[in-house]
């Protein structure tokens, strides 16, 4: 419930806008007191009557209207809240916060206000993914932009992909779990988690990599975060998009990925779920290296770092809590253990990566939680279940240690 929260609402201009009448609505019905700021051409899809009729007073729409300025002005718009929502936010205005454009009553709010900021974006696929907007999208995230991301579907223009404006219902779940103090145990912690394969060049155009998608690894850094945690997501090359509220660091390589991990200390706790190639070429070719017809070239194999042990290894920058992850094809339970002993780790997650399991690439995953007490086996969950489970299992550990 949201009663007494005051939520500041930025709408604007796309035909998604009509979706912001039953946002408010839903808003108000658990309490939220409503106050809209529409930018011009959101004007051309709802009119400020509607809005201000479903808000909790009339909808604000000029920087330079005389009466707006000397009774409440863009300032004290950008201040008096607790949380600013922009639903739907367009590929312009999600540009103008990027860059930090201030051109009208929106975009002035946005750059004056210092509050949490939630945006679901909507537009067309194309506009969506458009290199341009997905670095813009990214730039926000890494300030701390909260994102309810867009929705697949159909579109205005008879064209289906991402970019639908996400569901009021979905939008308001996610207004609430960033209000609700009490669904945040983590506050105040940092979590770093490694995501996805790594991939080690052999030339310009080759690589080692493995069939890792990294759903798993962005399941548990968006359940972390959703608890609280201050999330550093360092993930190797996948198509997943960046979770909510998490800080993306895009990497390749396991050195790559290491360096990130360490420069993202201090931290509380360490999820290593990325599966990081083991060996790297020893010598990378500088070109493209061709058949000739005789014997294939060999290629001399070199150890990569150790992520999980090195983060692992005593010392003042160690996390507190560290969990690895263990990828088995055989003995999964078996090898879990040992290999928690070796890398000094606290926790393993081990699940069957067989084919026969259908892990890497699917949406479902079988783990043992393997700790100082023993074995767990979990049931068969989705990779977001096993992400909210063991975020869950990570916030219980802080409060009975604290």
């Amino acid at each position: 419930m949201l009663t007494d929260k005051r939520i500041l609402l930025i709408i604007a201009g796309g035909i998604a806008a009509y979706k912001a009448l039953d946002l408010i609505r839903r808003l108000r019905e658990r309490g939220a007191f409503v106050r809209a700021v529409m930018t011009r051409n959101a004007t051309e899809f709802v009119t400020p009557l509607a809005v201000g009729a479903l808000a909790s007073e009339r909808a604000y729409t000029d920087l330079f209207s005389l009466d707006d300025e000397s009774d409440i002005g863009h300032i004290r718009l950008a201040r008096d809240a607790d949380l600013v929502v922009v639903a739907p936010a367009t590929a312009n205005l999600v540009a103008k916060m990027a860059h930090g454009i201030a051109d009208d009553l929106a975009s002035t709010v946005l750059l004056a206000t210092d509050l949490p900021i939630l945006i679901a974006p909507a537009m067309n696929v194309r506009m969506w993914l458009h290199p341009a907007t997905q670095a813009n999208m990214a730039l926000l995230r890494d300030r701390g932009v909260a994102v309810v991301d867009p929705e697949t579907g159909a579109m205005a223009e008879n064209e289906t992909g991402p970019g639908r404006l996400a569901e009021p219902p979905n939008i308001v779940a996610s207004v609430e779990a960033l209000l609700s103090g009490a669904n945040r145990p983590l506050a105040g912690r940092r979590a770093l988690v490694t995501s996805g394969p790594t991939h080690e060049p052999i030339d310009p155009v080759r690589y080692i990599a493995n069939r890792s998608s990294g759903k798993q690894g962005h399941a548990i850094a968006a359940a972390l975060a959703r608890l609280g945690a201050e999330t550093v997501l360092v993930s190797g090359p996948t198509q997943e998009p960046p979770p909510n509220g998490v800080r993306l660091i895009p990497v390749e390589t396991a050195r790559e990925m290491l360096a990130a991990c360490e420069a993202a200390l201090p931290a509380d706790i360490a999820v290593c779920a990325a599966a990081v190639a083991d060996w790297r070429a020893g010598e990378e070719a500088g070109q493209k290296l061709k058949k000739t017809g005789g014997a294939p070239p060999s290629l001399a194999l070199t150890e990569n770092p150790d992520i999980l042990a090195t983060l692992s290894a005593p010392g003042s920058a160690r996390p507190a809590l560290v969990v690895g992850f263990a990828a088995e094809t055989e003995s999964v339970i078996d090898h879990a253990v040992a290999k928690r002993a070796r890398k000094g780790c606290d926790w393993i997650v081990a699940n069957d990566v067989s084919a026969a399991a259908g892990t890497f690439g699917g949406d479902s995953n079988s783990v043992h939680l393997i700790t100082e007490a023993g074995a767990e086996s979990w049931p068969a969950l989705s990779k977001k279940d096993v992400g909210e489970r063991l975020a869950a299992r990570i916030a219980d550990h802080f409060q009975a240690t604290t």
